[in-house]
């Protein structure tokens, strides 16, 4: 009887399809595999038991959801199931996903922060990333640019206050009273509190005169310090302080190493040229409101106050064409919740997993317990898992008062 995680990993691990599926993986060459009638938590499962593969321990891997919802719910799954702490959500860093230019700062901040862990790597195992082709759409800073613009800060360090402050605005930062969002610095008397692109939550330098004194963690809704750190790497806003020049897709940023999940290969590229056409209406449109009369009477915008990414070109996005030609020099998976005909097939290695949805109850705890006894009847083990212990506490009751009810 499987009673935790550990153990379901285990039975994973040794069902032939994974053992398979890790065997394929450790070629050298790249190999293009499809997973058939994989539904509900069996993909996240799978993808979990291959990122803790002892086999597999130097590989990196992106999985590439059918968009953003579905992706956040994705990385909550794979966080839950491995407890990995480089697990990374890499979402697209704009607040519209059809305005190129207005920037959403948390996103901005979990983009930079994946992207700062890699670079780091000298391409040995980094983590996981988990996107969405919009996120995918948008070039990231080349690895070198990234570690030659950071302001590294640690404890004992001398510092001149006014040329950090200085350089912080060069990096794109702004002076605030209290920082509460990626972007943000104060100083109050000895404390210098700075909040990189690079991290969840602030940092809080205290100063004494000019040297660092200490370096701590700040909560930005209560302004409380946490715990201490003896060293931070400042990092700017990637999407507004680098050229064109200096950026290029994610496939060329990864290693090699890295294996590529697509829920949907074919809807991945169809959402990618969908994203080309929006960005060239929307430059189009961009160009036709410069040309317009300016009205020194308009009132500004609330989009006119926000962080706008400025100098946006075409050449700061990739292209469809540029995926599917590039993503084959990885390994690849496909996963679908239904079989594709052999149209779709195409060369790719298939795996078949029988999964089939879990039906709908609709709070009918009889049905769903008649479902099960029909599961267990026909020789199957059932395994019902929860996030903490007050939802199994919840399912514990309801089934023992459903059986109170019909004894």
């Amino acid at each position: 009887m499987v009673t935790n995680l550990e153990e379901l990993f285990r039975e994973f691990k040794n069902n032939p399809r994974h053992f398979q599926l890790a065997d394929k993986l450790s070629f050298s060459q790249p190999q293009h595999l499809r997973l058939r009638n994989i539904s509900g938590s069996a993909a996240s499962l799978t993808v979990a038991t291959m990122f803790n593969h002892e086999a597999l321990a130097q590989m990196n891997h992106v999985v590439v959801c059918e968009d953003a919802e579905t992706a956040a719910y994705f990385y909550n799954d794979l966080e839950n199931l491995t407890a990995a702490l480089h697990l990374f959500y890499f979402p697209s860093s704009f607040k519209n996903r059809k305005n190129f230019e207005l920037l959403n700062p948390s996103h901005v901040m979990l983009r930079t922060e994946a992207l700062t862990r890699f670079a780091a790597h000298g391409g040995q195992r980094a983590g996981m990333l988990i996107t969405y082709p919009e996120a995918l759409f948008e070039k990231v800073v080349v690895s070198t640019s990234l570690s030659q613009n950071m302001i590294h800060l640690k404890t004992g360090d001398v510092v001149q206050v006014d040329e950090l402050m200085e350089k912080l605005v060069g990096y794109g930062f702004s002076r605030t009273d209290f920082v509460y969002e990626p972007g943000q610095f104060a100083l109050r008397g000895g404390i210098l509190d700075i909040y990189s692109f690079g991290n969840e939550k602030p940092y809080r330098v205290e100063l004494f005169g000019n040297d660092v004194d200490s370096i701590r963690i700040v909560d930005p809704e209560t302004q409380l310090s946490e715990r201490k750190l003896l060293q931070v790497s400042i990092i700017p806003n990637v999407e507004t302080q680098f050229d064109t020049g200096e950026k290029t897709s994610l496939l060329d940023f990864l290693p090699e190493n890295t294996v590529f999940w697509l829920q949907d290969h074919t809807l991945t590229l169809e959402r990618l040229e969908q994203q080309e056409e929006d960005l060239q209406f929307f430059l189009e449109l961009r160009e036709e409101k410069k040309k317009a009369p300016v009205n020194p009477k308009e009132p500004k915008t609330e989009d006119d106050e926000q962080v706008q990414r400025a100098h946006l070109t075409q050449n700061d996005f990739i292209t469809a064409a540029h995926v599917r030609n590039e993503i084959r020099r990885f390994h690849t998976i496909e996963y679908k919740p239904f079989a594709q005909s052999a149209e779709e097939a195409g060369a790719r290695f298939e795996i078949e997993f029988h999964c089939k949805p879990q039906p709908s109850f609709n709070r009918q705890f009889d049905l769903l317990i008649k479902d099960l006894k029909a599961w267990s009847a026909k020789g199957f083990s059932i395994c019902i898992f929860a996030e903490n212990p007050r939802q199994l506490e919840r399912l514990h009751t309801v089934f023992e008062d459903l059986k109170a009810s019909i004894q």
